[in-house]
């Protein structure tokens, strides 16, 4: 563990540490572009200068290890002037379009100007023109004369997803990112490039001008798109959620996250929601509050015959809704026909070598850990066998979260549907089940962004999650519907209590608000 000093204090660094990563131990700020911790090292882009005790030139802190008793500075006059010119240098060509770039407000080259340029620039030249608008491929698009050539998006390709689509090509100021000849930037971790791009060359097409950023707040979270359970964070507004990037998690997924995890935004906003229990009987259907239609359950539930009642669980819920519901249907109905839904059955153990599972869902693991407390055995062939021979007649479904990683939805409903009475449970609308002529009942479940929990990931490792906001404030969570079918009262909290109807757009509770929305004070100058 060698000891150096850094700007004036004495830190000691494990052995093969870069002065750049010591710094980031340290949280010194220092200006860099094409450095990565999660890439190799390519000291392209000329910033990260420091200056070293007994070295008469300045050297970059990427590339230069750690010694015993090293003496380094960032702050000199030597260093800020290198700085200030390698800045220049890097605006030269650069186009001034910050006003309509996309990366505005969270771009690396407006902080690092701010932080260590704020000069005068010296540069008359015209500036180089290059491709503007050039479709990488279904997701990215690029904008090559805002592009600094940092080369971090063809590292990635090259180390992280091995699919090479990436290169630098000509020569000095024409020098250009692009696909290799005959391919696309198409695999399934492409947005991690627009993740690292340090500017606004790389831009996602999902996201691309639909919100600025300074209008969305965030919060940390877990993916539910499969069983690797990878950190992340989600952005959002009153207007909805937006999009989901990945947080660093050195024992899950690292730096990264996949294209497929990042779209799990898409089933929480509003239009894809169900917003009130439905009641069905001869294709009739009648809305009304998803609480007390759980509740209006519970003598119904109560009354019918152990052998005849199931549930059946799909593993898009967190270990807590897990507890409730199984123990309410163990303990309080009497019934151990608990069946498992496994969705994908044919790919549910592959793995890509990166991150992604063919087990879609976030928590099989705590599902069968529940089952097992309670020893459930139950297979599917018992449940299809109790429904041929007309033994179960009221079925309870806690349906998938996130329908598109269920390709036997459709299936799955035809088959359940025959049952006499079918309770189906779920975040999202399904036009199959409302087009269901028996007697249903449908119940809005919440999302995992809007509730508290624990999902158990393909490690057995255990990753509690937050709530971080409300979307559809009348939907229970699983636990909630278990109490109220069970003849329990809830508690309900302040969150739960929102209610979005009879309100203008415009009158949101305060969470829901842009951040710079409703600001009437100004800032003095």
């Amino acid at each position: 563990m060698p000891k150096c000093t850094i700007n004036g204090k004495e830190v000691e660094v494990k052995a093969g540490s870069t002065i750049i990563e010591a710094m980031y131990q340290e949280k010194e700020s220092i200006a860099h572009y094409c450095y990565h911790p999660g890439l190799s090292v390519a000291g392209v882009c000329r910033l990260c200068m420091v200056e070293i005790e007994g070295n008469p030139r300045v050297q970059i802190a990427c590339n230069t290890v750690v010694t015993e008793g090293m003496k380094v500075n960032n702050t000199s006059a030597k260093v800020k002037d290198a700085v200030k010119w390698g800045l220049d240098f890097h605006l030269i060509n650069h186009p001034l379009d910050c006003p309509i770039c996309d990366q505005a407000g969270e771009c690396g080259l407006q902080d690092q100007y701010m932080e260590f340029g704020k000069y005068d620039p010296e540069m008359a030249e015209r500036k180089q023109k290059k491709h503007k608008v050039v479709d990488l491929g279904p997701t990215v698009v690029l904008d090559s004369e805002r592009c600094i050539l940092c080369s971090r998006c063809v590292r990635f390709t090259d180390e992280v997803s091995k699919t090479h689509e990436l290169g630098l090509f000509n020569r000095g100021d024409r020098t250009e990112i692009g696909t290799v000849e005959g391919k696309q930037l198409d695999n399934k971790y492409s947005l991690n490039t627009v993740d690292i791009c340090p500017v606004g060359a790389l831009t996602s097409k999902d996201f691309r001008f639909r919100q600025r950023v300074w209008y969305l707040k965030d919060a940390e979270t877990i993916c539910p798109g499969c069983s690797t359970g990878c950190s992340t964070k989600v952005y959002f507004n009153k207007e909805g959620m937006f999009r989901v990037k990945p947080v660093y998690n050195e024992s899950v997924n690292g730096h990264w996250m996949c294209d497929e995890g990042r779209a799990t935004y898409k089933f929480i906003n509003r239009e894809h929601r169900l917003l009130k229990a439905k009641k069905g009987k001869s294709g009739q259907w009648s809305e009304v509050a998803p609480g007390a239609a759980a509740k209006e359950l519970s003598g119904i539930l109560k009354g019918t015959n152990a052998d005849s009642l199931g549930l059946v669980l799909t593993a898009q819920y967190s270990v807590e809704e897990y507890e409730a519901i199984v123990s309410t249907f163990v303990n309080t109905f009497k019934s151990k026909k608990v069946f498992f839904w496994v969705n994908n059955k044919e790919s549910f153990e592959s793995f890509d070598g990166l991150l992604l599972r063919g087990d879609k869902n976030p928590n099989t693991k705590g599902l069968l850990k529940i089952l097992d407390k309670y020893g459930l055995t139950a297979t599917w062939g018992d449940l299809k066998s109790g429904i041929e021979k007309g033994e179960l007649k009221t079925l309870v479904v806690a349906g998938p979260e996130n329908q598109a990683v269920f390709p036997d939805l459709g299936e799955k409903i035809t088959e359940l549907s025959k049952v006499p009475k079918l309770i189906w449970l779920q975040a999202g609308k399904n036009e199959q089940l409302e087009a269901l002529t028996g007697d249903v009942t449908l119940i809005p479940l919440k999302t995992y962004v809007e509730k508290d929990g624990t999902f158990v990931n393909h490690q057995g490792l255990e990753q509690k999650f937050k709530r971080v906001t409300t979307v559809v404030s009348e939907a229970l969570t699983l636990d909630q519907a278990a109490q109220l079918m069970s003849g329990q009262e809830i508690k309900i909290t302040t969150a739960d209590t929102f209610i979005e109807s009879n309100r203008r757009p415009d009158e949101v509770m305060l969470e829901h608000r842009k951040k710079n929305e409703f600001v009437f004070k100004r800032g003095t100058l």
